[in-house]
């Protein structure tokens, strides 16, 4: 033991210190850039010169930068008389570039020189290669560390200069950078132009931008900013939703943010191959055309509401992560979780149509499901290497980011958060910043503990649940809460086995809570702050239920008895709002994953959801039962269980019909989608079925087309129950689809079908061409989610491996993929994944491997102690 204690020792030494190493020394900081990149389409090169203002903190004779994939010509460092030539080190492993003069460089200012070139490479980082039409596209995607692949810099989020940029490129192309064009010239040769941009503000060398090619452009603007949507030139025409709804966000943040918006224009660009959904340069959005990109006259609700939504999160950016950015990757939440909140602002206040709250609901539960494994970590956590930070692009990042954003607002009131928000934001704009300096703006504005809510959820991983009890004495109720730390493992509590080792039942959070029960005015809330506490519920008598996260604010978890259930079911559709019975019914899911309750308890209060007309509530249900159908049902039970669902949404089908109606609101026509969807899929109902087929067969054959927004349920139903006569006429479909959307409708549904033959077919398109290196991941997960599928795929994706892991591996892809892995629920192919990524190893999804493991053995727990709860409450129906 003494030896292998003492390798381990040795072992992380050795990892801390290659990790420090990846972080640059502070003893010279830049201040400006002048970059000048000479851009060549047709040999997917580009050549640049770079003058690098900095100052210096101390006498030194060597500068440490980051550079990788690039040729650095020649380096001198000084100006006129003294300038030094310096020699180059290369350090491929840590990323970086030194620079080493012969005589001190004096304390203060001073400039390096550097003339450099590199390939615009095909892995959609850095500065790459994109194509489309015959087409060549030069685009840049830096975050989180790859602007060391197109310029030597200072590659690190706190390092934030001004840039000054000019390009050289065809005279057929454009080009679209942070700036605003300031001249635009002829040369140096015939078939060239120089563009040159003005000066950026101070920014981190991740939101740099540049894309080159045939770019054309719809304009409009708001609150006197110029705002531009771009593409290519046969989808300019596909930008007119994005253009509004830019306008709205960009007004109603004006209107939000104490700082109007600081970078003079907006430029938003929707390239070919893109592989995030957006990033958020600054003052020049770059997009997936998916994403941003849509027909005006036949997009579904679902592709409105996604382009808003991520077009006010890049935007939300420009204030939270542009102007103010943290301070080093550890605080990457402060702009992904911030920008997430924000984001659903501008769109509740112009569509509360699309019902926003439930959203909101749906993005706790996102993130509560991934924080409830062992496997999850805290939202502020030590990184170094790109590795690392890569693998935080997450939901903990992200929803659960979003999430205590939400329940600190909720507990400070909004307004006292916005002007928190501001004062942040004035305090640390064109700067850096930490979650203690957000922690103690939000603290002095409310005077409120923030700084002592904040750090429990942020600085330790997990969440609370809340037992809840209710005793009555003295005509008044009194509600007792008990907090614990949630797992899906062990019980679904720190009380014992791997959990109780780690010591995480010692977790205590400091929990704004708020109690509402029936006939009540407004909750009472409080602060949980010990392991147990009790709160007196004002007026009199024994209340009959109560709920302990109204407005569904909280990011915890909630337990009840099974009399309490009792007691709420009949009433979630009278006294509980949309956001509130999804947090229960999503509460009660995650118990019996736990293994606290019974799949009998859910099924229970889940047939209490059957006239559910908020679309956002009844697709959460129908996931679930979705789930109960494949994992907790037996061939015997099956049909039965079917039976069930059928029974439970079939009133509601024969209410909404097939045809969408004139007067449907956007809501009305996503829940006829998700109906349609789960009688098709899940309950198997023929008659669903039959629609579903003869309408998609009318619309490939020209006749009348599909409702958008029905679109996606009627081609996965059939699709799911097609043949080949369906899967040629699909896969057409998606090769002449004029609209992203219209595209990827057909493709991804290739992967739902069950007959073999047809699995293979749709598998042998990631081989090919047909499906760009950014869609390789999300293409496969499909299968993955389809049972008949499922063990075809994951034999295609180890046999082919060589070929698929490049493509797979493309920003992000890798964790992407592993997740869609957590649908398995067997030891045999848990054991499988297990040893093939033991020697396949991804960098990038090590943790997200971990949590795929215990979702699997999770699932497995689930199957042997649940099936028999599940054939008990049929049998008992």
């Amino acid at each position: 033991m003494g030896t292998r204690l003492a390798s381990v020792v040795a072992a992380l030494l050795l990892s801390a210190v290659l990790a420090s190493a990846q972080r640059l020394p502070t003893i010279v900081a830049p201040e400006h850039y002048d970059l000048a990149l000479v851009v060549d389409l047709t040999r997917e090169r580009f050549e640049g010169t770079e003058t690098i203002g900095v100052r210096i903190a101390e006498p030194t004779t060597r500068i440490v930068l980051n550079a990788i994939d690039l040729q650095i010509r020649d380096v001198t460092i000084g100006a006129g008389s003294a300038a030094q030539k310096a020699t180059v080190t290369r350090d491929e492993a840590n990323q970086t570039a030194t620079f080493t003069v012969p005589r001190p460089l004096a304390k203060g200012p001073s400039e390096i020189h550097v003339r450099f070139s590199g390939v615009l490479n095909h892995q959609l980082r850095g500065f790459y290669a994109s194509e489309a039409n015959g087409r060549k596209y030069a685009v840049t995607q830096f975050e989180s560390t790859d602007a060391r692949r197109a310029f030597p810099c200072f590659d690190e989020p706190a390092f934030k200069a001004t840039f000054a940029l000019t390009t050289t490129i065809d005279r057929g192309d454009t080009a679209i950078s942070n700036g605003k064009v300031l001249s635009d010239v002829a040369g140096p040769s015939i078939t060239q132009h120089t563009i040159k941009f003005a000066t950026s503000p101070k920014m981190s060398s991740y939101l740099v931008a540049i894309a080159v090619g045939d770019f054309k452009c719809l304009e409009g603007g708001a609150d006197s900013v110029p705002i531009r949507i771009c593409a290519t030139p046969d989808k300019k025409d596909l930008g007119h939703i994005a253009l509004g709804a830019a306008q709205e966000i960009l007004t109603f943040y004006s209107r939000y943010y104490s700082i109007k918006y600081p970078f003079g224009k907006l430029d938003v660009v929707a390239v070919p191959d893109f592989a995030a959904g957006a990033m958020e340069n600054t003052a020049a959005i770059f997009y997936r055309e998916t994403d941003l990109l849509a027909d005006s006259k036949s997009a579904s609700v679902a592709t409105r509401k996604n382009i808003a939504s991520i077009l006010a999160h890049e935007m939300a950016h420009q204030w939270f992560g542009d102007l103010v950015t943290m301070q080093w990757w550890d605080d990457l939440w402060l702009n992904e979780g911030f920008a997430t909140w924000m984001a659903n602002k501008p769109l509740a206040a112009a569509h509360p149509e699309w019902n926003i709250p439930v959203d909101e609901a749906l993005e706790n539960q996102k993130a509560l499901n991934i924080d409830s494994l062992m496997a999850t970590r805290p939202i502020h956590v030590d990184v170094r290497t790109p590795e690392q930070i890569e693998e935080l692009f997450d939901a903990i990042t992200y929803e659960k980011g979003a999430s205590v954003m939400r329940m600190v607002e909720s507990y400070v009131g909004t307004e006292t958060f916005r002007k928190g928000v501001n004062a942040y934001v004035q305090a640390h704009a064109y700067g850096n910043a930490t979650s203690e300096d957000f922690s103690k703006a939000l603290s002095a504005t409310s005077g409120k503990p923030v700084e002592r809510i904040l750090p429990t959820f942020v600085n330790q991983p997990g969440f609370p649940l809340i037992d809840v009890s209710v005793t009555c004495g003295n005509n008044r109720t009194t509600v007792t809460l008990k907090q614990q730390r949630f797992l899906l493992g062990s019980g679904g509590s720190g009380g014992s086995g791997e959990s109780g080792a780690s010591g995480v039942d010692k977790a205590r959070w400091q929990v704004p809570v708020c109690v509402k029960t029936a006939g009540q005015q407004s909750p009472t809330c409080e602060v949980l702050s010990n392991a147990t506490q009790t709160m007196m519920l004002p007026g009199s008598g024994c209340a009959p239920w109560v709920f302990a996260n109204a407005g569904a604010q909280g990011y915890y978890r909630t337990a009840y008895s099974s009399e309490m259930l009792g007691a709420i079911a009949p009433r979630v559709t009278t006294d509980l709002t949309a956001p509130e019975r999804l947090a229960l019914i999503d509460d009660e899911w995650a118990l019996v994953r736990a293994g606290r309750h019974s799949a009998a308890d859910y099924l229970t209060l889940a047939a209490a959801y059957g006239h559910e007309h908020a679309s956002g509530v009844l697709a959460d249900v129908t996931n679930r039962l979705e789930f109960v159908d494949e994992y907790l049902t037996t061939d015997t039970t099956r049909a039965r269980f079917d039976g069930f669902v059928r029974s439970l949404l079939r009133p509601l089908f024969d209410e909404l019909g097939f045809e969408a109606g004139a007067a449907d609101s956007d809501d009305r026509r996503v829940l006829r989608a998700t109906v349609v969807e789960a009688l098709g899929i899940i309950a198997e109902d023929a008659d669903v079925i039959a629609r579903a087929r003869a309408a998609l067969d009318r619309s490939l054959s020209g006749g009348a087309s599909l409702d958008p927004t029905l679109a996606g349920a009627v081609i996965r139903t059939a699709a799911a129950h097609g043949d080949a006569a369906l899967f040629d006429p699909l896969a057409a479909a998606s090769e002449r689809a004029s609209s992203p959307e219209a595209q990827y409708r057909y493709l991804n549904a290739l992967p739902e079908f069950r007959h073999p033959a047809l699995i293979d077919r749709a598998l042998q398109r990631t081989l090919s061409p047909s499906i760009r290196s950014q869609d390789t991941s999300s293409y496969l997960s499909v299968f993955f989610h389809n049972p008949a599928a499922r063990d075809r795929a994951w034999s295609f994706v180890t046999e082919h491996w060589p070929a698929l892991e490049p493509k797979i591996m493309i920003a992000g892809g890798d964790a992407r993929f592993v997740a869609a892995l957590g649908e398995f629920c067997d030891a045999r192919s848990r054991d499988a994944i297990a040893a093939f990524f033991a020697t396949h190893k991804l960098p990038g999804a090590v943790r997200t491997l971990d949590q795929t493991i215990e979702r699997i053995n999770n699932c497995i727990e689930l199957k042997a102690k649940q099936t028999a709860a599940v054939t008990g409450w049929l049998a008992a129906r």
